[in-house]
């Protein structure tokens, strides 16, 4: 029999503390701890509405933060769910070919490296030629635009990176409800709203744009997320990305590992962790640890710089998404491999 290890503290507390929650709810606890279409349909609403008001009250500070906060544990669910637990690691031809272009985007190269490193995956994907031709083709037009953006285009292609993650979710697992519908429709809703001018002027009558550190104002958030169009319409793109960047974390951390469980009931925090270190290696999960510790020690000696080196760190994994979403077009998602023996338990 395989010797039992003892829960971590502060994962033992988190245990206690949800059970104690799910106790006082009673009830109303089974069917979110039963169905998994009612927990991720309620869990990624009040995320949404969680996120909205956050948008309104402080943006800036959210834009800062995120990162900060959530961006190293969701670059590790961006290497765990895209490539580790596809198995795209153990197919040389695929991290062979495509790994050296998002190697040169992740040094600072132009964003067409990372349509080049996704198409050649989807060269050698496990599927018809035809289908992989026109994938390739797509891929190649795209690039042309987005070369001939410039630096517009890494601004376009940062805000759509950030709704990528919603139809990975979407796509992630069969929807054979209609649940997930009430979530897909308020989060339009809630970036049709942000990008009126009704919530620039909540934003603006709160004094939210006036909250903010390390010198990354309106002015500089315009910059890095609106290039040159006018000031009006590109705070509102500050808000929506502000909002889309909160969501994006939510699903790769929350919603996305959720769906992709093959048992419907959560896990305890403790097996989740254990999983985590299947999948990553223990020691990776620390050098990922120590590296968040890392970046938030920096943030608080030098805010910017520390924003700034992450965003460095990270300009990767927005094409490892691309390159795993030309893979899974082609070829689908990998069966459904059981849940490890913490998850089961």
């Amino acid at each position: 029999m395989a010797r039992t290890v003892p829960a971590a503290p502060p994962l033992a507390a988190a245990d206690w503390l949800r059970r104690r929650w799910l106790h006082l709810l009673g009830a109303w606890a089974r069917p979110l701890m039963t169905r998994r279409d009612v927990r991720v349909s309620v869990m990624f609403s009040a995320m949404i509405c969680t996120a909205m008001v956050a948008t309104l009250v402080a943006p800036l500070w959210l834009l800062i933060l995120g990162p900060l906060l959530w961006g190293v544990p969701h670059l590790v669910a961006d290497i765990r769910y895209l490539v580790i637990r596809p198995g795209y690691h153990r197919r040389p031809e695929i991290w062979l070919l495509a790994g050296v272009p998002l190697f040169w985007t992740a040094r600072g190269d132009g964003l067409e490296w990372g349509f080049v490193g996704a198409a050649a995956a989807a060269l050698v994907a496990r599927a018809p030629l035809v289908r992989r031709l026109a994938v390739i083709t797509a891929l190649a037009g795209f690039a042309m635009i987005f070369l001939g953006l410039g630096h517009t285009g890494d601004i376009l292609f940062a805000h759509a990176h950030n709704f990528i993650a919603v139809g990975l979710w979407w796509a992630w697992r069969p929807r054979t409800g209609r649940l997930h519908w009430i979530p897909l429709a308020l989060l339009i809703a809630a970036s049709l709203f942000l990008l009126s001018p009704v919530a620039l002027a909540i934003v603006t009558a709160i004094g939210g744009f006036n909250w903010f550190g390390g010198g990354m104002g309106p002015d500089y958030q315009l910059w890095r997320l609106s290039a040159d169009i006018e000031p009006d319409l590109g705070l509102r793109l500050v808000l929506l990305f502000c909002f889309g960047q909160a969501i994006h974390y939510a699903i790769w951390l929350q919603l996305l590992p959720d769906d992709d469980r093959v048992r419907a009931t959560p896990p305890t925090f403790r097996a989740s962790y254990e999983d985590l270190c299947r999948d990553m290696t223990r020691p990776g999960v620390w050098i990922a640890g120590l590296l968040a510790l890392a970046i938030a020690a920096w943030a608080v000696h030098d805010l910017m710089n520390a924003c700034n080196g992450y965003f460095r760190m990270a300009r990767f994994h927005g094409h490892l998404e691309l390159i795993a979403i030309a893979v899974l077009l082609l070829e689908g998602r990998p069966r459904e491999r059981p849940d490890p023996p913490a998850l089961r338990a």
